[in-house]
C-alpha cells in the first residue's frame, strides 16, 4: 500500500471512511473474496469526484460496489480502489407518485417506501437483494417486472467527473444491460415513477412474492442470486437440473438442491471453487443440450 495515496484519501474522506486491505468477503453476498487494497465509503458527490480524480492521477483502477449481491471477487482480492455506495449513500424521498433515491438505497427499502406511500409498480423488486445503482446498471428484474418499466431518469457521473441526467428512454435498457453499463457511468441517483394503488393489495402482492422466493430459493446459504443469464428459449435452472447437476459440488461451492439456477457457498467456498463449478456446469450443459450458459455474476480481480 502506498502511504501517500492513503493520506490523500484520508484528507478527502476522513480516516473512518478509508479502509486498507479490506477483506471483500465481508462485502459480497457470496461471502467470498480476498482483500482490496483501498476500500472507500464516500457519502457525497464531491467526495466521489475527488476519489475519481485521485484514481486518475495515481493511475489506480477502481470499482463501484453496492452491496455486492451479484459479485464474485477473486481469492487474491482486488489491486485497486473499491468505492462502496451503500448505506452511506442511500437516501429515499417520496414526492407524489415519484420516488427519488440515491445509488446506495436498497431495492427492498425503496419497495417498502412505495408500499407505505400506497404506490404500486415496484413490488417485483422488493426481494431483489441489491442497491438501486446496481439495479439500474443491470436493468434488474424479477417476477415479470424490470427497472426499465419504472425509471423516469437517472443521474450519473462520468469517469471525468461530469454529471449527466439521462431520461429513461435514452438508457438503452435490455436484458441485464444498459447504456450505463456499456459506457461505464457511475449511478448517483434515480427517479422512479409509480402509480397510486391500494396499500392492502400492494402488501398482499409483496407477501406473495416473498413466499414464492422463500419457498423456491436457497436463501439460507450465501450466494449471488441467480448465477446464469436466461438463455434464449430456455431456463438456466432447468437445463442444469436436466443435466443431472442438482447438488453437484466442487470444494465448498454447490449447485443448490433447492433451485439449480443458484450456486451457493455451502462450506467456506473459495472463488476458485465457484469458478471450477461454473465451468463444469457450462461444459455439461453445452455437451448435453448444445446451449452455452453465460454467467450473470460479475467477476472482480484475477481469475
Amino acid at each position: 500500500m502506498n502511504q501517500n495515496i492513503i493520506e490523500k484519501f484520508n484528507d478527502l474522506l476522513g480516516e473512518e471512511k478509508v479502509k486498507v486491505d479490506e477483506p471483500m468477503k465481508r462485502h459480497t453476498t457470496f461471502r467470498i473474496g480476498g482483500p482490496a487494497d483501498y476500500f472507500l465509503l464516500p457519502s457525497s458527490e464531491e467526495e466521489l469526484s475527488g476519489i475519481l480524480k485521485i484514481c486518475k492521477n495515481e493511475e489506480l483502477p477502481y470499482f463501484i460496489l453496492g452491496n455486492g449481491s451479484n459479485l464474485l471477487v477473486s481469492d487474491e482480492g482486488y489491486r485497486g480502489v473499491i468505492i462502496q455506495l451503500y448505506r452511506n449513500y442511500g437516501d429515499i424521498t417520496v414526492k407524489g407518485n415519484e420516488i427519488h433515491a440515491t445509488a446506495g438505497a436498497l431495492l427492498s427499502q425503496i419497495a417498502a417506501a412505495a408500499k407505505n406511500a400506497s404506490l404500486t409498480g415496484f413490488e417485483f423488486a422488493g426481494g431483489i437483494p441489491g442497491t438501486l445503482g446496481g439495479a439500474v446498471v443491470m436493468n434488474a428484474g424479477a417476477y415479470g417486472g424490470e427497472m426499465k418499466d419504472v425509471l423516469k431518469e437517472v443521474t450519473v457521473m462520468t469517469a471525468a467527473g461530469e454529471i449527466l441526467v439521462l431520461p429513461a428512454e435514452k438508457l438503452e435498457m435490455g436484458y441485464r444491460t444498459s447504456l450505463v453499463k456499456t459506457k461505464g457511468y457511475l449511478v448517483l441517483s434515480a427517479v422512479i415513477v409509480l402509480e397510486q394503488g391500494n396499500q392492502e393489495a400492494i402488501k398482499a402482492r409483496m407477501k406473495e412474492l416473498t413466499e414464492q422466493r422463500v419457498s423456491k430459493q436457497p436463501l439460507e446459504f450465501p450466494s449471488a442470486g441467480s448465477t446464469f443469464k436466461r438463455p434464449e428459449g430456455y431456463f438456466a435452472g432447468k437445463l442444469i437440473m436436466d443435466a443431472g447437476l442438482r447438488g453437484y459440488q466442487t470444494g465448498g461451492a454447490q449447485v443448490s438442491e433447492k433451485h439449480c439456477g443458484f450456486v451457493i457457498n455451502k462450506d467456506n467456498a473459495t472463488a476458485a471453487d465457484v469458478c471450477r463449478l461454473l465451468r463444469d456446469v457450462q461444459d455439461k450443459v453445452k455437451e448435453q443440450f448444445g446451449v452455452t450458459l453465460e454467467p450473470e455474476v460479475k467477476f472482480l480481480g484475477k481469475f
